[in-house]
């Protein structure tokens, strides 16, 4: 365990496993679909989850990415912005946006919002992480992987200012790092 985790959450097992069962449940639900599904990776935190997912997903997607900051530091400030677009039309195509963390659920809405305004037929999202107790607006995820308590959590993509990607399990950041 690396010296700045408090705790580990989920091992990187736990996180494969549940990826697993993720994968298997998306290629159910669309396996009836016309047109290839869109993964939307909303970089940076969802690399390793979208990774370790699509190695469960028996349909065939096309995969995107799209990249929105609203933080500094471990405060959400609100303000989203995109930094980067998707390189593709969404006109009538359905979407899956991956994520990896859902807390306030901000940069969701404002995501979900501008894939439909972009005329998208479908959008539904999926999150290696839930974090409900500080959810500010209503969004849900369609599909999650985990559901934590309000504590800062890295690892498996989840940073805190830019380290800690790397970790292949999800810790608690300890309080004096941050």
């Amino acid at each position: 365990m690396h010296q700045d985790c408090k705790k580990i959450l989920f091992s990187e097992k736990e996180i494969v496993e549940r990826c697993k069962q993720l994968g298997q449940q998306l290629s159910e639900d669309y396996k009836e679909n016309k047109h290839n599904v869109l993964f939307v990776g909303i970089l940076k935190g969802s690399v390793p989850f979208l990774a370790e997912l699509i190695k469960h997903v028996s349909i065939d997607i096309e995969i995107d990415f799209m990249a929105a900051s609203s933080y500094s530091g471990t405060e959400s400030l609100g303000d989203i912005k995109i930094v980067k677009d998707l390189d593709c039309s969404v006109v009538n195509r359905d979407i899956l946006i991956i994520e990896d963390i859902i807390d306030t659920g901000l940069t969701i809405k404002k995501l979900k919002e501008l894939l439909y305004h972009k005329d998208a037929h479908d959008v539904k999202v999926i999150s290696l992480l839930n974090k409900q107790s500080r959810r500010i607006c209503d969004v849900q995820a369609d599909y999650v992987g985990f559901e934590i308590e309000n504590e800062f959590v890295i690892g498996f993509g989840l940073d805190f200012n830019q380290k800690y990607r790397n970790l292949p399990y999800i810790g608690v950041l300890k309080e004096e790092c941050y």
